[in-house]
């Protein structure tokens, strides 16, 4: 950045007045400088001082919004080339492409099942966020109506693909209220659909077919006012493809580039025939470093593990995965069904429950609250104690579930037994095995 949070910090108001998000001046400076914050979000900052942060203020890579309302997604932002410097923000956003000549009962069926697409992970919800209307045809009208359909039907925010102004003009009139992405400008094509972003305020995606030609574009369109841009080097080759994401992410954030600091999409979908190839190529883009996937399809076999790969890479490094405390559910449970506990990190708790399910013997699992810490390590750090355990089993309602006072606890932490023994009176524990796969067998041998 080219000020310091405290330079920052001297130029804004200093009234504390926490309406940016945050509870003082000084930590928004923080914040700006470090890429984390838009100076937009002070109300106060005078139009000098505007003028002065307006480099400070803005991350190596711009950050672009595509749709509105709840379902507002943003993409770019970035200030690191590895996710161990600095968490990543802004995940990669999946898309599924449908085009102008699908019939319109096809494409209900396919918008039933893509929102059918959420899954349940460590608490989150995890779902694709786009659909792509992609005009083979140029056809306007049918366009339009696809993009009508998709728009009003679907909480997908929406990608509109034709190179034909105005076949894109008729898509964006249809749809405007989603504010959808605009793919693509080229070097043909650049004035006209720079009109069409800059009179109906949407991001515009640009395509070249050399890094040089997507800056030479870049430049063209910034300097005709169009600020909100996706970047497309046009590879279609993997390897070529790889090699090209890399430099865009190298010259943004290590050479501080500013022609090629946008957001990225990539399209794996028009890269191989094969939906497994289709999708070993989503996972590559996924971790460097596509902002938008386009794939031809959203099937479970396929969105469903780089969804997974995505929610890894985008979380935290140095914040274990959790899941919540409480009791949970596993194969309807009665006042009869056993009761195990364990630790709130999150690969114990779906390697546990998946042994559960497996079982096939409904049970109640307690999760404590461990600091997403594993059986073993929690036990070590303090963070799994018997004390602890037996209160927790104590106050979280479970006892008023079940008529029986029997607990199984892992057996890395055997050596606890005693001390959730005193503090659950009348309760026997049991413990059980060390490995989560000796699970089944020991519920059905209770």
């Amino acid at each position: 950045m080219a000020l310091t949070g405290m330079q920052i910090f001297k130029l804004l108001p200093k009234t504390n007045c926490k309406e940016c998000g945050v509870p003082t001046c000084l930590a928004f400076a923080m914040n700006l400088a470090s890429g984390k914050a838009e100076l937009d979000a002070c109300p106060y900052v005078s139009d000098e001082a505007r003028a002065q942060l307006e480099e400070a203020s803005a991350p190596p890579i711009r950050q672009v919004e595509v749709g509105k309302g709840v379902r507002t997604a943003k993409t770019g932002g970035e200030t690191v080339l590895y996710r161990h410097d600095k968490t990543f923000y802004n995940q990669t956003m999946f898309a599924g492409l449908v085009t102008s000549d699908t019939p319109a009962a096809d494409v209900e069926a396919k918008l039933k099942g893509w929102n059918a697409l959420q899954y349940e992970r460590v608490g989150l919800n995890l779902r694709p966020e786009l659909a792509a209307v992609k005009d083979v045809n140029g056809d306007k009208d049918a366009f339009a109506a696809l993009a009508k359909l998709i728009a009003e039907t679907s909480e997908f925010n929406v990608i509109l693909m034709s190179e034909d102004a105005d076949v894109m003009a008729a898509g964006i009139e249809a749809c405007s209220f989603k504010r959808p992405l605009i793919y693509t400008a080229t070097e043909a094509n650049a004035e006209a659909f720079a009109k069409l972003a800059l009179d109906s305020e949407l991001p515009l995606a640009i395509k070249a077919d050399s890094i040089d030609g997507l800056i030479a574009l870049s430049d063209k369109l910034t300097g005709m006012g169009v600020k909100d841009l996706v970047i497309d080097p046009g590879s279609r080759e993997i390897k070529q493809a790889l090699e090209d994401m890399v430099a865009l992410r190298r010259a943004a954030l290590k050479d501080s580039n500013r022609s090629v600091g946008f957001p990225t999409i990539a399209f794996p979908c028009e890269m191989t025939s094969n939906i497994d190839m289709e999708t070993l190529i989503a996972g590559m883009y996924v971790s460097k470093y596509g902002g938008i996937v386009v794939l031809s399809d959203l099937s479970t076999e396929a969105i469903f593990p780089l969804m997974l790969e995505r929610l890894n890479i985008f979380t935290d490094p140095q914040r274990p995965m959790m899941v919540d405390e409480g009791i949970f559910e596993i194969g309807k449970p009665d006042e009869n069904s056993p009761i195990l506990v364990t630790t709130n990190f999150a690969l114990t708790y779906f390697i546990v429950s998946g042994e559960i399910e497996a079982s096939r013997v409904p049970t109640w699992l307690l999760i404590k609250d461990s600091e997403g810490l594993s059986v073993l390590t929690a036990w070590a750090a303090g963070k799994f104690s018997g004390d602890d355990v037996g209160l927790f089993i104590k106050k979280c309602g479970i006892a008023d579930k079940v008529k029986h006072t029997e607990v199984v606890i892992p057996g890395y932490a055997a050596a606890i037994v005693a001390d959730v023994e005193e503090e659950l009176p009348g309760w026997t524990v049991t413990v059980g095995p060390r490995e989560a796969a000796h699970i089944p067998g020991f519920l059905k041998a209770l």
